[in-house]
């Protein structure tokens, strides 16, 4: 054969097998489908079967145990729900939302209002009413002021001055959550969180005066200096005597400086009346005639129609260009 014949033999079935293989490739490449996903590992978390609200303690129905990817796992969670049984909440967990060591107290620190209370502070309740609790609006959660009135011991009149601020509502009654809605509630008491020298504070001016709370922003925690008010400057004092009489003995004004001022009094003088001239007559007008416009041909006339016998007159008949 001849050489050059089989070079380019050679030539073309080594670009065929190249293409053919490059075809088997793309071909095996769609036919394999999507690759399969990476396996992830899952995790056992233990999270809030229901709402949880402050002061709760954890029974098995409360809690319930989900597979979450381990990325997704709390860094404080828990996995076994032996683990936070018969924990009391100190903040509330939503359903379905996972329980956390932040979210519970110590087993064994007791439960309701207790295990909120942090280490250092106290919880003081006061009697309140529909005006003192602010119409139910002094929700847990809420800060207030407290002010109190009353009669200081060395004082001559009454007081009102502000002895605490920005102080924090644990609870209304027993209710130690806010409502959902932000209704009011109605309760009989109300729990501060206070330290051991405001709690002093409070139970003196509830035995001394009269207590009453004011609502304030929660977001303002700003401590106003007050100087208190007092029932003169409420009302306004009042310096100065009355009148005192002109004549007789003033021994007995001069003598007794409590007694009441006199009221002055200003006695009206009698109406002057001023007679008032009347007006003048007005002045009579002579009767205007009535006239009328006649029209003969090209000319124009006024003529008087009307006109009583001995009165003046216009003349009868006037042209009229």
């Amino acid at each position: 054969m001849d050489r050059r014949f089989l070079t380019v033999l050679g030539v073309s079935l080594l670009f065929a097998l190249v293409i053919s293989s490059v075809f088997y490739q793309m071909s095996a490449r769609s036919s394999s489908g999507p690759a399969r996903p990476e396996q992830v590992e899952m995790k056992d978390l233990v999270v809030a079967a229901k709402a949880l609200n402050v002061g709760t303690t954890i029974k098995p129905g409360d809690v319930t145990v989900n597979k979450v990817p381990l990325a997704a796992f709390p860094k404080s969670g828990f996995m076994k729900v032996e683990e936070v049984l018969d924990r009391p909440v100190v903040s509330n967990i939503l359903a379905e939302e996972a329980v956390i060591e932040g979210r519970l107290a110590p087993r064994g620190s007791g439960a309701g209002l207790a295990p909120v209370i942090p280490v250092g502070m106290r919880a003081v309740t006061v009697r309140v009413n529909d005006v003192v609790g602010v119409a139910g609006f002094v929700l847990p959660g809420m800060r207030v002021d407290i002010t109190v009135t009353g009669r200081p011991p060395d004082g001559k009149e009454t007081l009102t001055t502000t002895v605490l601020q920005n102080i924090t509502v644990l609870s209304a009654g027993q209710t130690m959550a806010p409502d959902a809605r932000g209704q009011a509630i109605n309760a009989p008491t109300v729990t501060l969180l206070v330290t051991p020298e405001q709690a002093e504070v409070i139970i003196l001016a509830g035995s001394e005066g009269r207590i009453q709370l004011v609502l304030r922003n929660g977001s303002d925690n700003d401590i106003q200096k007050t100087r208190g008010v007092t029932a003169n400057s409420l009302y306004g004092s009042r310096k100065g005597a009355g009148p005192r009489p002109s004549g007789g003995d003033t021994s007995d004004a001069q003598t007794d400086e409590s007694a009441a001022p006199r009221r002055r009094i200003r006695v009206a003088a009698a109406p002057v009346v001023v007679a008032v001239a009347p007006p003048p007559p007005a002045p009579v007008l002579p009767p205007v005639p009535d006239q009328i416009l006649v029209i003969r041909g090209n000319a124009r006339s006024m003529e008087t129609v009307g006109m009583k016998p001995g009165t003046a007159a216009a003349p009868a008949a006037v042209a009229i260009p």
